[in-house]
């Protein structure tokens, strides 16, 4: 029997199993101070340069809430379609924490601020409805450095803590146990993080931590009722790394049962590197931590008034955005999604459309083509790009006025991403513009057909295909800078 502890990797996927996955989402808010004192948020300063007594948790000092985190809290809550609690509260949660000097973290327990919603997201052939359990805020813990070859304190010959992070306002989102595939949950996050983005509540930049997640997941039999043990994995900071995680850690549970031996609740991490997970510990329950309501915060009383002002401060969602897309632009279903599922590119291209309005979806061609083609390549965000939406929209427009034809826009494009110049001073300066001079075009007509005398008797014999060697002639002579509209229907005028 194959002996399996953390050393091994797991068997296939056996098909008799269902994986079930619960998320819990750590999400830093983009506000201005932390979550109970004044001191700024901004990431990468100095160690320690952004602290005070209370982030610190000297004695004597008392915590005041962020107004503006609350109010962050409750517009994610009421976009995950969750019930606002009308007074909520916050906990102290015990625990050991070294990044975090007072050793305790300012939470939410029984009564968080959002409860009850649902999130749906789009695979495909179908869509799936996630129940979301909860939302709540807290405060985020400050970040330890390791010294050693590994980064990872096994090993490390000292550790030093930088606390500018501790008491960022961090919002926690659980779903309910009903993820049924890594896939989904990788699905899940992309959809999460786009309903924030929309929001404007954080940044949610992986790579900085704004947005991570811990992981449950046990496997059962497809018959059975129960659910299996489960394992947590913490701090899952990219979509990949969420997806291949989960399906390493699904593997090995099944590996384990089917080998007789028994899944131990823990706490584990993924490794990349080995694309394995590791235990961290034994899995704590919600009664290991001890909580009692902070004595030094008062509730927060929510009145319907206030919700109100919240909802109505929501801006459009994705989903209202898609539909949108479909019903004032006509768009397919398939741009609309692709569009709308994306922050970052749906800003692009509402921002593409304020100089140029009058085609949709040749705009949308360039940013699902050429231009995701071209991001791809280099593994950027369109953000990052240097082409302006201002020039995306003037290269469509010269294609729309018939200043250039689509081959020609194509090595435009492909300057305005190299360099970020204006198309229109690229094609001055390497004399692109399109030739749609009937008179001009005429004269080059008549020495390709002249040449090319073959190529006529053909079309004139039925062979219609024979009229494209005459247009590439053209085309050839011209640089490919002649209108091909225009040198196909001259050609036909004079041969016909």
């Amino acid at each position: 029997m194959k002996n399996l502890d953390d050393k091994d990797g797991p068997d296939q996927p056996d098909k008799r199993f269902e994986t079930i996955i619960g998320l819990e989402t750590h999400v830093e808010l983009s506000t201005q101070t932390k979550m109970f004192c004044g001191c700024r948020l901004s990431f990468g300063e100095k160690p320690n340069s952004n602290t005070c007594p209370v982030c610190l948790g000297h004695p004597g000092s008392l915590p005041v809430v962020n107004k503006k985190a609350v109010e962050y809290a409750m517009k994610i809550a009421l976009a995950l379609n969750c019930r606002i609690n009308k007074r909520t509260i916050f906990h102290r949660k015990n625990y050991f924490y070294p990044d975090m000097s007072k050793n305790y973290q300012i939470s939410q327990h029984d009564l968080p601020i959002g409860i009850g919603g649902y999130v749906e997201i789009n695979m495909g052939s179908h869509t799936r409805r996630i129940g979301i359990t909860r939302v709540h805020m807290e405060e985020d813990a400050g970040k330890l450095v390791h010294s050693g070859a590994t980064g990872r304190i096994s090993g490390a010959d000292y550790s030093i803590g930088d606390f500018n992070r501790a008491g960022t306002p961090l919002i926690e989102i659980v779903t309910e146990p009903e993820i049924k595939s890594p896939l989904e949950a990788k699905q899940y996050m992309i959809t999460l993080r786009n309903i924030l983005l929309y929001l404007g509540v954080s940044d949610c930049n992986m790579e900085e931590g704004s947005l991570r997640c811990d992981a449950n997941v046990s496997v059962r039999l497809k018959d059975s009722d129960r659910l299996g043990t489960r394992t947590e994995i913490k701090n899952l900071n990219s979509f990949k790394f969420i997806q291949k995680a989960l399906e390493y850690e699904a593997s090995r549970h099944i590996s384990l049962i089917n080998s007789g031996k028994k899944v131990i609740k823990q706490t584990r991490h993924y490794d990349d590197k080995t694309q394995s997970t590791k235990v961290l510990r034994s899995k704590e329950e919600a009664h290991d931590y001890r909580y009692f309501p902070d004595p030094d915060l008062v509730p927060i009383d929510i009145d319907d008034c206030w919700i109100k002002k919240i909802k109505d401060s929501i801006p459009e969602l994705p989903n209202q955005k898609e539909k949108r897309y479909k019903d004032k632009f006509g768009l397919s279903d398939y741009d609309s999604s692709l569009l709308s599922g994306d922050f970052e590119i749906s800003d692009y291209f509402e921002k593409t459309l304020e100089t140029y309005n009058a085609n949709p979806k040749g705009i949308c061609n360039w940013l699902m083509g050429d231009f995701s083609a071209f991001l791809n390549k280099d593994q950027i965000s369109i953000k990052e790009s240097r082409i302006k939406p201002e020039h995306l929209a003037r290269l469509v427009r010269l294609i729309d006025e018939g200043k250039i034809s689509s081959n020609t826009a194509k090595s435009v494009f492909k300057e305005m991403y190299a360099k970020g110049s204006d198309p229109d001073d690229i094609i001055k300066e390497k004399g692109l513009e399109q030739i749609s001079d009937k008179g001009e075009l005429e004269a080059i007509v008549e020495e390709a057909v002249k040449n090319n005398p073959d190529a006529v008797s053909q079309y004139k014999a039925g062979k219609v295909k024979a009229i494209g060697f005459i247009v590439g002639q053209v085309m050839q002579k011209t640089k490919g800078k002649a209108n091909p509209a225009l040198v196909n229907e001259i050609i036909i005028k004079k041969i016909s």
